[in-house]
């Protein structure tokens, strides 16, 4: 009896045990000492760190570069926008390396080293600068002092080294929280969706932090002290995420075969088999160009592709359409950290009469509506609309990602509206002249297209991230989060290339362009409307794919 009870404990019954995972010593792993949310939330608590970091950063890099580096605003929103194009587009490197070789607990950690190095040369930059500053203004007595060549060239360099290492930090410490919930059981998968919705409310806790306090840092004691924060912060992600190591469910990996080419393989034999003839015929008598693959060609090379590898290049291939048309809101989210800010610059934004809130803290007006509408989406929206549509998540993804396109076309009509009514306040006092007076209309009239830059994102961004976890192929869910985080790369690269040439298209012939480094003579508010219009239309185009598209799996 006492050996059938060491038995018992030292061999879980089989059921208790999740297939196709191993624990940190490479056993079998057991589901209730393992995963789930035991182990999400340190993974959620390293999302809380990191994005706090990154945001520290980013939220008010333009402020940044138009003071110490003396940019003009068209420069530095370029620059920013590049920035954080390139930052959003190197996640589909860390995700290939991690999805191919190194595995996303690997890859985390190594990508917390050279994030914690890059965040460490960024503030030495900042301190250098600084000091510059200093003596030049003693010895110029003037203010406007362009840096050294090679400080701004350290400055650059430490910045992408963070977009390095963010590159492959947020696409894989994601999917390997996700990769806690088991898929197949019905209790965890529907955690899992659940999952997507908290992470996202912790992710946005750890923005709101990190622009209410940060750019208070930054603006009123010093740059280095406020890009220091962050570089500490990192260190803190980086244990957290160590102690929970035992805890964790890793991929036993069963597949041997490396993701990108037995699917790359898909489309070369597809492409190089010339008919369809020895296929049969499927149900609607219709047959995907991908199926060609199933046909062996002539010689050693010419091995006919499986059924599994085929329907995963086919999974890869449907995600196309819903990435191209979801890039204009992704331009629409690149001006929160832009020209967004560099509206409330210009305004009144005193709280009392010796406190004045820092411009880029407005976006914490983003995440509060972040933290606030998640719990209510997650605890009474979606019980609600499953009642009534009978799915598990209440609505699908697809119909989620539209809702908060929607709400992204409003917020960029009442931004152009506002901004009409900043221009006509600067105009009425006089001030269309002096750009560095405040014009006494309340920053809080950009509240309204904050809450709404909040809303969209909590229906598109996070629809976008279950989405592009779920329908890529099993062994490349670090791609698939990758993938989701390049739309919003490739929107601020389209961002910055739209108001390079916006600005010299309006410029005329050396007058003021819609983004002139004086607001008063710009005119933003057509920029607006111009999104709008774009939003408009590919979101028109986006009901189209949306409305035909079958998901991989249907729950």
């Amino acid at each position: 009896m006492a050996g059938g009870d060491i038995y018992e404990v030292e061999a879980p019954l089989l059921d208790d045990v999740v297939a196709g995972s191993v624990d940190f010593s490479g056993r079998p792993v057991v589901r209730s000492k393992s995963g789930s949310w035991k182990s999400a939330s340190f993974m959620i608590g390293v999302e809380v760190a990191e994005r706090f970091a990154y945001y520290g950063i980013s939220a008010n890099l333009i402020s940044y570069m138009t003071g110490p580096l003396g940019q003009s605003t068209a420069a530095a929103a370029a620059n920013v926008n590049a920035w954080s194009g390139t930052a959003l587009l190197l996640p589909l490197v860390g995700g290939f390396i991690a999805d191919s070789y190194w595995g996303r607990y690997r890859t985390v950690i190594i990508a917390s080293v050279v994030y914690i190095l890059g965040l460490g040369f960024l503030t030495l930059s900042a301190a250098l600068s600084s000091s510059f500053n200093s003596k030049c203004e003693s010895v110029t007595n003037s203010l406007a002092c362009s840096p050294p060549m090679l400080e701004v060239v350290f400055f650059f360099f430490s910045l992408y080294l963070v977009a390095v290492a963010q590159g492959g930090h947020k696409p894989c410490v994601q999917a390997f929280g996700a990769d806690q919930f088991d898929e197949d059981d019905k209790r965890e998968r529907l955690a899992k969706s659940s999952f997507f919705n908290w992470w996202y409310f912790s992710s946005a806790a750890g923005v709101f932090v990190a622009q209410l306090v940060l750019s208070y840092v930054q603006e009123n004691m010093s740059w280095e002290l406020g890009f220091g924060i962050p570089g500490a912060f990192m260190c803190l992600a980086l244990v957290l995420f160590l102690l929970g190591s035992t805890t964790y469910r890793y991929g036993s990996g069963t597949e041997k075969r490396n993701p990108f080419v037995r699917i790359g393989l898909v489309f070369v034999r597809a492409a190089r088999s010339p008919s369809y003839s020895v296929l049969a015929k499927e149900d609607d008598g219709e047959r995907h160009f991908l199926d060609r693959a199933l046909i062996a060609g002539p010689g050693a090379e010419g091995q006919a592709c499986t059924i599994h590898d085929v329907e995963d290049a086919k999974a890869i291939l449907r995600l196309a359409p819903i990435w191209c048309t979801c890039l204009a809101y992704a331009v629409v989210f690149a001006q929160a950290a832009t020209l967004f800010t560099k509206q409330g610059t210009t305004m009144d934004r005193a709280i009392t009469a010796t406190f004045e809130i820092p411009a880029a803290s407005m976006q914490s007006i983003i995440h509060i509506c972040v933290v606030i509408s998640v719990p209510i989406y997650d605890r009474v929206l979606v019980p609600l609309a499953r009642a009534w549509t009978n799915k598990p998540a209440g609505i699908t993804m697809l119909q989620r990602i539209g809702i908060g396109m929607l709400f992204s076309i409003m917020l960029t009509v009442t931004a152009a509206v506002v901004e009409r009514q900043r221009l006509s306040t600067a105009r009425a006092y006089g001030l269309v002249d002096d750009p560095d007076a405040t014009v006494p209309m309340s920053a809080w009239w950009l509240a309204p297209q904050y809450v709404l830059f909040g809303m969209a994102d909590v229906f598109t961004v996070i629809g976008l991230q279950e989405y592009f976890y779920k329908e890529v192929p099993a062994d490349l869910k670090s791609v698939g989060l990758a993938l989701y985080l390049s739309v919003f790369g490739v929107g601020s690269f389209l961002s910055s290339l739209l108001i390079t040439v916006l600005d010299g298209a309006t410029a005329g012939d050396g007058g003021d362009s819609w983004f002139s480094s004086n607001l008063n003579r710009g005119h933003l508010d057509y920029f607006y409307w111009l999104l709008s219009g774009i939003s408009a239309v590919t979101m028109l185009a986006y009901l189209y794919f949306a409305k035909s598209y079958v998901y991989k799996r249907k729950d």
